[in-house]
């Protein structure tokens, strides 16, 4: 069997994956591992997801999208609902929690449809400006919403109500969901990393995905030669949406409280993952992983330095922009043959400088 050189890479990514998980489990059974770093373990593979979904749009597709908190959101908060709501019914926690990631994942996937029918008539800034927009309201709706149910039925409204009888409020507003099975793990978040990179390596290497790099390259050239930019458009924002909800699902299920806060679903949540994304290389799925790996363990390995804890995380941002993106360093590197620190960077041709 034959590999191209794109194949062999995306085998190295899953295998980094999968050394990782080992190292991880080596740690975990000599008592290596305190029980702070042991919790950071599934945050840091959901958010390695939802950094590989936007990776999706902004380095495959070429648009800027600040919108996939709110992706998060959705499928955090449908998934969550469905979990408590069947939480007593006596259902296998196995096939609670694959059902649950499942609907949260089309839920978000639906949204991702409806609010790119409008959203991907638009490029650039305002493209970025408006998904950001729609980030914000679904974290904020679903913030206001109040849903339960009793012996009358179900209730939804936008102001707190009084059950009747033995009933159970789902979403109880700014309190959001309450009692959420934990059933997040750091096996399960791992193998729907895998499954994360397997969908977006392949759709990256089909027919498809060469549509959606010809549309990053040149739009109108593309459209010449017969490419539907509207399709191929959408598609790659629904499965980055998909994604980005089956990131959320797992942030749910590794909490009891789900709330849609700014902490959790804000727009500095969006941000923060396209700072994954740009440092670890756009277009660079790998690098995207590693960058989250690096980004988000650090600010926690320094918080015994209290108050340059943020300015080390600074400086450390700074570098590895400057060793990845700078041309100077680029030129250098070029020289010496030596790789970038985390990623390689694209150009607007699809071609690839080390």
């Amino acid at each position: 069997m034959k590999f191209t050189k794109q194949t062999k890479r995306d085998l190295y990514t899953c295998v980094m994956v999968i050394l990782f998980y080992v190292v991880i489990q080596v740690l975990d059974k000599a008592g290596v591992l305190s029980f702070h770093i042991k919790g950071l373990l599934v945050p840091l593979c959901y958010y390695s997801i939802a950094a590989v979904a936007l990776n999706l749009v902004v380095g495959i597709l070429g648009d800027l999208s600040l919108g996939h908190a709110g992706f998060m959101c959705v499928g955090a908060f449908s998934a969550s609902l469905f979990s408590v709501a069947v939480k007593e019914s006596g259902m296998p926690a196995g096939l609670r929690f694959l059902t649950a990631l499942i609907i949260g994942t089309l839920m978000a996937a639906l949204f991702g449809f409806l609010i790119g029918i409008p959203v991907l008539r638009l490029n650039g800034d305002y493209l970025a400006i408006v998904t950001l927009a729609f980030g914000e309201i679904i974290k904020n709706f679903l913030a206001a919403v109040y849903l339960g149910y009793d012996e009358e039925g179900l209730h939804v409204a936008f102001k707190s109500f009084q059950l009747k009888g033995e009933g159970k409020m789902l979403i109880n507003g700014a309190m959001g969901i309450q009692g959420t099975p934990t059933d997040s793990t750091f096996t399960i978040s791992i193998v729907i990393l895998l499954l994360a990179l397997f969908a977006i390596q392949n759709l990256v290497n089909s027919r498809a995905g060469r549509a959606i790099m010809a549309i990053r390259d040149n739009r109108i050239a593309a459209e010449a030669v017969g490419i539907n930019i509207t399709k191929y458009k959408m598609l790659a924002f629904t499965v980055s949406a998909a994604i980005a909800g089956t990131a959320g699902v797992l942030f749910s299920h590794n909490t009891s409280t789900l709330t849609a806060s700014s902490t959790y679903f804000g727009y500095n949540v969006s941000i923060l993952i396209l700072v994954y994304v740009v440092l670890g290389g756009i277009g660079n799925i790998r690098g995207s992983i590693i960058a989250t790996a690096i980004l988000y363990i650090l600010p926690e390995l320094l918080r015994g330095l209290n108050s340059y804890r943020m300015l080390i995380y600074s400086i450390v941002l700074i570098v590895i922009m400057l060793i990845n993106w700078a041309p100077a360093a680029i030129a250098f590197r070029e020289r010496y043959g030596i790789r970038a620190f985390i990623g390689r960077k694209r150009e607007n041709s699809g071609k690839e400088v080390s």
